[in-house]
């Protein structure tokens, strides 16, 4: 399923700047109302500022209204996302709770996605792998890496002025030295 309004993110471990990038990249188009998703396989305990919208069987989805903390959900919301979901899935509810997400949001509205896991299901208008060179715990993702991506390190990002994307007629793309790639 192509979803060209969807930037995708993963990375090769935890830290390694997934949330990092959107952040950026809900900052650099702050005039879009993009609408960001973080997804979990993780069913830790939640931090206050987390407001249910489903509650069922093997997932959870919540909307973020705390922009003060320094949790993922709270950095994108005070990046400047109109909104911020968050879901805490297991991978076989996965593409289910994704669509239960798409469908509270407009059509075509900009969306920036935190999962890798989705790729498996989805391709997105614009896919991004992130590394570093500090992570705590390695992701095998070579799997992702035969995918048309965009791949940065971590220690890298600063030296970036604006991030290489675009969004155009509904579909965020590539650019590469002022020139759109699709």
């Amino acid at each position: 399923m192509f979803i060209p309004n969807l930037i995708l993110i993963a990375g090769t471990g935890t830290k390694s700047g997934k949330t990092t990038i959107a952040c950026r990249i809900i900052e650099q188009f702050s005039n879009l109302n993009i609408t960001a998703i973080k997804i979990s396989p993780h069913f830790h305990e939640t931090t206050p500022g987390l407001k249910i919208i489903y509650k069922e069987e093997g997932y959870v989805i919540y909307e973020e209204k705390n922009s003060n903390s320094t949790k993922d959900t709270s950095r994108m919301l005070n990046s400047g996302a109109l909104k911020v979901y968050f879901a805490k899935v297991f991978d076989d509810r996965l593409l289910f709770v994704f669509n239960k997400i798409q469908n509270l949001i407009p059509e075509g509205t900009p969306i920036i996605c935190e999962s890798p896991s989705l790729r498996n299901f989805i391709e997105p208008g614009v896919f991004i792998i992130m590394s570093s060179e500090t992570l705590n715990k390695r992701k095998n993702i070579s799997h992702f890496l035969a995918l048309p991506h965009l791949l940065f390190k971590l220690e890298e990002l600063n030296k970036l002025n604006t991030i290489p994307v675009g969004f155009e007629n509904g579909r965020w793309r590539l650019f590469y030295e002022d020139t759109a790639i699709s």
